[in-house]
This record gives structure tokens, C-alpha cells and sequence, in this order.
């Protein structure tokens, strides 16, 4: 294979991080030792001078959705959403100068484009009026960490979990509100991960649940299987998600999950959590009280999710990242 050169700034935890990661230690690639941050709009100026070092027989792999002004090099970038244009809140002036003026026009002159789910391919494709052949959907996987088998987080109560941040298509104010709503017990809690910020807190107030909804802070990576395998059910209604990690993590871990019927979750829940409209506070309220109560149904979702989280493999997503690189 040709000399493959990653931007490994977008190694992390979860999310692009997490499949940056996987990548990285999976393939033989070549690091480009660049800085600042990627995911800003100005870095494309920084990434096309960095690219200028490199000939034009070597492969430049992003893992993120960053790309440089012009395309010097062979280049194959990663988009895992369109979130930045498709929901106002998480937009500005400048990302969309970017994606219309940069992003797009790499996604024509890109060798490839990869992604992570059907509905993000058909959006990209859409988008930027690629050929489908252009786009090449790789998913994301499920590290053995998620199973059975991880020790279970006892924090000495029930807990409903939103493993979340604080971004505003997260749906996290209707989480809140469905919850304070939901038929369970007095003594469930409500766990997000994170911190909490005065909004939240105020809503928490507003419907009287201020004492059953925590914020348990920055969780590490080693730490996330635990809180999945300890919870009753893992509550994730987001508006807008181009993969979804959490849904499949906590179905590996024997969790149920309750989650949005739009965007990409449909099709990586498939028929194994309980799908919600995400705009319908009484909807994922209903949804919260019926897993809760009705141990049958929770039992035959566990099995269904242990199912369906056996469908995503990290070795399958290194395997088809590497043959794209490697015929790039």
C-alpha cells in the first residue's frame, strides 16, 4: 500500500475521536504532526501549506470532517454528519462558509469520501451532488469493553442514563421534562454524563425533580461500559445523529434503550430500543414509563440489543477504511 499520512488530531475519546482511534491503531499510517485544532474553519489555509511537504503520490486520510483549502495531494476525508448545517443551533456564519466553500468542494475532488451510516451517505450525496459510488458508508463498531461482562456502576439507586453533552440537538431540556413526567418510582434517578449547566438546572427545578437529576461529570472511556451495564435504560432522543455510538455501546452492555425514530438511529437501533418522537415530551415520557414497568419487554430488548450491538465490528470498519485507502 501506498504511504498513507492521517490527521491524528482528531484521536480522542467517543464519537470522531473514538473512530479516529480505532483507525489509527489498526492500519499503518503515517502521523502528519500538524497542530491546532481540526475542527476549526480556519485550519483548512493551515492543512493545504502542511500538505504542501508531501508528494503527490502519497495519500493524506482525515478522520474527521477537516479539508484543505485546495487538494494538493490524494486526499480521503471523513464526514460523519452533516450536523453543522442541519441544525441552526449548532451552525454559524463561519461553518457554513466552510462547509458550503470547502467542504463540498472536497467532497467532488476528494479520491473518496467515507462515512458512517445509509443516512449520512444519502445526505453527503445530496449535499455536495457526488456520485453514490463516491461515498463509502465503513459504520463504526463496538469495542469488547461493551459486554456483559463489565462491572456494573452501583450508585446505591435506580438510574435512567443519558450519556449526552450539553449541545442543544442532544434534546437534553425534553429529557428532562419526560423524565419528571414518566410513571416510575420517586427514588429512579436520571444520570447524565457531564457537567450540568444553570439551563438544566433550572428546568430540573421547574418540574421538581432538581434532587433526581445528577450530572456525574467528564466519564473516561473505561468508565462508560460500567455506567451502561448499572442503568435501567439508556435514554438517548437525540434530534440529529449521523451513527449514534451510544445506542449500540449500551445495547453490547445489556442496557435497553429508548431512542429517536429520525435521522440515522433508526437504522442502528433497528427493531431492538423503543423508538421515540424526539419532539413529543409525552412520547418519550410514555416511552420511559413502559421499559421501566414492563420487565418482559425489557428482558426481550436486552436480548434484542445484545443482537443487534453483534451486527457493528470494529474489524469490519478497519477492514473497509483499509481497502478504501489501499485502492485510493
Amino acid at each position: 500500500m501506498k504511504k498513507v499520512y492521517i490527521d491524528e488530531r482528531w484521536i480522542g475519546e467517543h464519537g470522531i475521536g473514538r473512530f479516529a482511534q480505532v483507525i489509527a491503531s489498526k492500519i499503518s499510517l503515517i502521523p502528519m504532526n500538524m497542530t491546532g485544532s481540526p475542527s476549526s474553519p480556519l485550519d483548512a489555509v493551515r492543512f493545504f501549506l502542511h500538505t504542501l511537504r508531501y508528494a503527490r503520490n502519497k495519500l493524506i486520510f482525515s478522520p474527521g470532517y477537516n479539508a484543505p483549502i485546495f487538494i494538493w495531494t490524494p486526499f480521503v476525508f471523513t464526514i460523519h454528519d452533516l450536523n453543522h448545517i442541519d441544525r441552526t443551533e449548532n451552525s454559524s456564519v463561519l461553518k457554513r462558509i466552510y462547509y458550503k466553500w470547502i467542504m463540498r468542494r472536497a467532497c467532488r475532488n476528494a479520491k473518496v469520501v467515507l462515512t458512517v451510516s445509509e443516512f449520512s451517505k444519502q445526505r453527503i450525496i445530496e449535499w455536495a451532488g457526488v456520485d453514490p459510488a463516491h461515498v463509502v458508508n465503513v459504520g463504526n463498531g463496538v469495542g469488547e469493553e461493551y459486554s456483559l461482562n463489565a462491572l456494573a456502576y452501583k450508585p446505591g439507586y435506580k438510574y435512567v442514563l443519558s450519556v449526552s453533552n450539553r449541545k442543544a440537538h442532544k434534546n437534553e431540556a425534553r429529557i428532562i421534562e419526560s423524565f419528571a413526567r414518566a410513571n416510575i418510582e420517586s427514588n429512579v434517578r436520571l444520570l447524565f454524563t457531564g457537567d450540568g449547566n444553570q439551563a438544566l438546572l433550572d428546568i430540573a427545578q421547574k418540574f421538581n425533580v432538581q434532587d433526581r437529576v445528577v450530572f456525574i461529570g467528564r466519564v473516561a472511556e473505561v468508565d462508560l461500559p460500567g455506567l451502561y451495564r448499572g442503568a435501567v435504560m439508556l435514554v438517548f432522543p437525540s434530534l440529529y445523529e449521523g451513527f449514534g455510538l451510544p445506542v449500540i455501546e449500551a445495547m453490547a452492555c445489556g442496557c435497553p434503550v429508548l431512542t429517536s425514530n429520525t435521522t440515522s438511529l433508526p437504522e442502528v437501533a433497528g427493531d431492538a430500543a423503543l423508538l421515540v418522537d424526539p419532539t413529543s415530551i409525552q412520547s418519550i415520557a410514555d416511552g420511559i414509563t413502559l421499559i421501566f414497568t414492563d420487565a418482559v419487554l425489557r428482558s426481550k430488548m436486552i436480548g434484542d440489543g445484545l443482537a443487534q450491538a453483534s451486527k457493528f465490528s470494529w474489524d469490519e470498519v478497519v477492514r473497509k477504511v483499509d481497502n478504501v485507502l489501499s485502492n485510493a
